[in-house]
């Protein structure tokens, strides 16, 4: 009998120490993070950024724990999807810059008799830095493996009620009874150099639309927050990134509470687990901020479960 499956696509992580330079080096190979059209270029650009981070990095995984958390928690994910969809939909998962790649996955899903598989990538915006080189390194696999079946995808789905809701959700656990009033909200998305978004990439423009979604629902759930912002995160480099950063957002709170949530991401990682919950923390300590919260991503909340369940279903009608 023929079967469907899903494949949930992220950048990935590494899931030990020793796949630090495998991780670094395989994004900043990609030519949708490092865009100059020169491939001997961007390998010796690449060489440099590599040598320069693995140390460092190594110590920021470290300190989480000694691996990034993305894989595990994509493990729980698919794992209650696939709870929720039942055994007519096989459920895995890829990743783009550490195991397991595409290739693996397909090469399990040879012998299931697929016949449809439905890329979801866990970026709820899009972007051809995350979305568009996810999947195309998917395809790009699945044309040499050999295998035959359908593909389709789903570009964003930052609209989806069910995934909002869970967002919310996170932002009252992180409350905790606390009165809104008293608090900021800084929705942070991970930044990118404007060059790419002057290339054409709607990122930016997608993560604007998100902000007022939300701004709308969290009114409408008398979340009513004294400010709600937007900034930006995890700049590197001389170059012009998308503006305003988190640090320059943070400045401006004068020394009421804040709430940091990762609208970004749908599943937590170093840049949530460090960046986020460690090294802004000091920045806020160091502003003086009375109270500096940070929400967890979705992960597999039962109200993101959902939502993925609901993307499937209205791929399946297209």
């Amino acid at each position: 009998m023929k079967k469907d499956a899903i494949v949930l696509l992220n950048m990935g992580g590494p899931n030990n120490l020793n796949e630090v330079e495998l991780f670094l080096k395989n994004m900043f190979n990609d030519p949708n993070i490092l865009t100059m059209k020169s491939k001997l270029l961007r390998k010796f650009v690449a060489g440099m950024i590599v040598f320069l981070r693995t140390e460092s990095s190594q110590e920021i995984y470290r300190t989480i724990g000694g691996k990034s958390p993305i894989v595990d928690l994509t493990k729980e994910i698919v794992t209650k999807l696939q709870d929720e969809l039942g055994d007519d939909v096989i459920v895995d998962f890829a990743m783009r810059y550490t195991p397991p790649f595409a290739s693996e996955v397909i090469e399990r899903l040879k012998d299931k008799e697929i016949e449809n598989i439905y890329l979801i990538p866990m970026y709820p915006q899009y972007s051809t830095t995350t979305t568009k080189s996810s999947v195309e390194d998917f395809i790009e696999a699945f044309r040499t493996s050999g295998m035959s079946a359908s593909i389709k995808q789903i570009d964003a789905y930052f609209e989806s009620k069910n995934y909002n809701k869970a967002i919310l959700s996170r932002i009252e656990d992180v409350m905790n009874g606390e009165k809104y009033e008293d608090y900021e909200i800084i929705f942070s998305a991970h930044g990118l150099p404007q060059k790419i978004i002057d290339a054409g990439d709607v990122y930016q423009q997608q993560i604007q639309k998100h902000v007022e979604i939300l701004k709308q629902m969290l009114q409408e759930s008398g979340m009513d927050f004294d400010k709600v912002h937007l900034a930006y995160q995890s700049k590197v480099g001389p170059m012009k990134w998308l503006t305003p950063s988190l640090g320059d957002e943070l400045k401006s709170i004068q020394k009421k509470g804040v709430v940091i949530y990762p609208i970004a991401f749908t599943v937590d990682n170093s840049e949530t687990d460090y960046e986020l919950a460690m090294e802004y923390a000091e920045v806020a300590h160091e502003l003086g901020i009375k109270d500096y919260r940070v929400c967890r991503c979705v992960n597999d909340h039962p109200l993101f479960i959902q939502a993925l369940g609901e993307i499937y279903e209205s791929m399946k009608q297209d």
